[in-house]
């Protein structure tokens, strides 16, 4: 893929966001505000400035119509919306199959709704047009490494992925930001359903690893997601400092 080849975006928008219940009683997770805008223009917005110009937004039946309503087109944003829904909560890789037809054969930069962070992803984006072949994701030290994914590495590659463990063997958290090429399909095709019911994005990444043809960077700047009371109070606090400089 060269640096002129055309990268898609995927905002995964879906769930049930019982988390914040009963704020997501009446209205999507992803609507909820970050700041002075809603959490799902985070994403759009780092995609845009990436330069992606074709998004797709993976959302549930339940509020699909308040998130059309919300973004529209996409032209206020500068970029073009398709939008697929998630008949029922199946996992991130389930929901991320969904791109199949819009991805037409090409590759994927794609966020979860829920994640925000500073910096921009441009560079990574970029480096990722020139990778020969496979996915990448973003890693960031944290402080509480069992609530994520966690990636273990040796030197300059990624050996396994270890979702949310007890005894976490790094502090390296797998961000909810990932590219992958079209051979993404095949892997979730293969996937088997977790203990919870749902295909994981994690046995997707670590399909990747088994081949090979993963690499991954360290995301700069802060970052959290915003799916918990905490959480969401936490990246508020950020965006407004940030705001604020």
């Amino acid at each position: 893929m060269s640096d002129g080849e055309e990268l898609r975006g995927v905002v995964l928008a879906g769930g049930t966001g019982s988390r914040l219940f009963p704020l997501t009683k009446v209205t999507n997770k992803h609507l909820l505000p970050v700041g002075r805008e809603p959490m799902i223009f985070h994403p759009v917005k780092k995609l845009v400035e990436a330069g992606v110009r074709e998004i797709l937004i993976v959302t549930g039946t339940d509020h699909m119509g308040a998130v059309v309503g919300l973004l529209g087109s996409g032209k206020d944003f500068g970029c073009e919306f398709t939008y697929r829904v998630q008949d029922e909560a199946g996992g991130i890789a389930q929901a991320l199959g969904l791109a199949r037809r819009f991805g037409r054969g090409g590759r994927l930069v794609v966020i979860l709704g829920d994640n925000i962070f500073e910096r921009s992803i441009a560079d990574f984006a970029a480096a990722y047009r020139r990778q020969p072949s496979g996915a990448k994701i973003l890693v960031q030290e944290v402080d509480d490494p069992g609530r994520y994914g966690v990636a273990v590495t040796e030197g300059n590659r990624v050996v396994r992925i270890v979702e949310k463990p007890k005894d976490p063997p790094s502090r390296l958290a797998v961000t909810g930001i990932y590219f992958y090429d079209q051979s993404v399909y095949e892997i979730i095709d293969k996937l088997a359903p977790s203990g919870r019911g749902e295909l994981e994005i994690t046995d997707v990444n670590n399909a990747y690893i088994a081949r090979g043809d993963l690499t991954f960077d360290v995301l700069p700047g802060w970052w959290t997601d915003a799916g918990t009371f905490e959480s969401l109070k936490h990246a508020t606090d950020l965006v407004e400092a940030t705001v604020g400089r």
